[in-house]
């Protein structure tokens, strides 16, 4: 307890004695709670005090009054905050690949108007002057982009390959893939088996004149499309000019129905010869077609047996 002066205590110093013996008991009860584990709570602030003797209380955070003692096993410890994800880059989903869109088939340049399969041939062109004639179209083919997508496709041009001279000219329906490499029709399967028939015939192909109706390889070996065949064939037409073979074989349907300017199928053409300026046509099926389908051989060799007939050319004995 503080002593006080005896002398002339005053009110105010009566009351300051007063204070200090209410906290000195209840410093006293409090420590003496302590002995027992106890802490006092002060109602209203939620706030918990600890004391010592000698010493001022301390507020402490009111979670930790109940937290539980730290062990060697354990430890009260709050889960750590996740830590601010920084944001993750969306990644585009994939996109299927389309197909690259056809380009347009309109001609570069002027095209070589139809004309009638009645329509009589131009002048002559004279024997010596035909190979040179012919390179002339043959440079025209090669520098042609009239079919932008079988311009920018082809590996190069397929013109056409024989005697300028022939009787007789084959036609068959656009190059594929090894006469694409090569530059030169039917050097493929097809090729080798219109060879044989040749042979078969007597002849060899140094003896005709072999062309297309189209000078690129459609790609994926596809039929040629119909402004594609009215870009292209003004040329193999102008061949035809300079060649005037006396015989044309076509292979095929697509062959016939642009030599003849037909929609009829080979099987209404064949057997009988048609005319085209003057030159006589004969229809047959195309080699690639005997090569899937067996049983057209004996047809096409009866073609070919009629077409030497005519042609006056004795089949050799076998």
């Amino acid at each position: 307890m503080t002593n006080l002066s005896d002398e002339n205590p005053t009110q105010t110093d009566l009351a300051a004695a007063d204070t200090l013996d209410v906290h000195q008991a209840v410093d006293q009860q409090l420590r003496s709670l302590q002995r027992f584990g106890l802490t006092i709570v002060p109602k209203g602030n939620g706030e918990v005090f600890n004391f010592s003797a000698h010493e001022e209380p301390t507020a402490v955070a009111p979670q930790q009054a109940n937290a539980p003692t730290p062990t060697a096993t354990s430890a009260a410890v709050d889960p750590p905050k996740p830590a601010a994800m920084a944001p993750v880059a969306q990644t585009p989903a994939p996109v299927s690949p389309q197909p690259p869109a056809e380009a347009p088939t309109a001609p570069a340049g002027p095209v070589d108007p139809p004309v009638s399969t009645s329509d009589p041939y131009p002048a002559i062109v004279a024997a010596e002057q035909r190979p040179a004639s012919l390179q002339v179209i043959s440079k025209e083919v090669t520098d042609c982009h009239r079919c932008p997508q079988l311009a920018e496709f082809r590996t190069q041009t397929v013109f056409g390959v024989g005697d300028p001279n022939a009787r007789l000219v084959f036609v068959g329906e656009g190059p594929g893939e090894q006469e694409d490499r090569a530059g030169l029709p039917f050097v493929d399967a097809a090729g080798q088996l219109l060879d044989k028939i040749l042979g078969a015939c007597g002849l060899h192909r140094d003896q005709v004149y072999i062309l297309n109706t189209v000078k690129c390889r459609p790609p994926q070996n596809r039929n040629p499309k119909q402004n594609e065949l009215e870009n292209c064939w003004g040329y193999g037409r102008r061949q035809l000019e300079i060649l005037q073979p006396e015989f044309i074989c076509c292979l095929g349907s697509v062959a016939a129905k642009t030599v003849l300017n037909t929609n009829l199928a080979v099987g209404k053409l064949r057997r009988r010869f048609h005319d085209y300026r003057g030159s006589k046509v004969m229809v047959t099926y195309h080699p690639a077609y005997l090569l899937r389908t067996s049983s057209a051989k004996k047809h096409a060799w009866d073609d070919m047996q009629m077409l030497m007939r005519e042609m006056g050319i004795k089949i050799p004995k076998r």
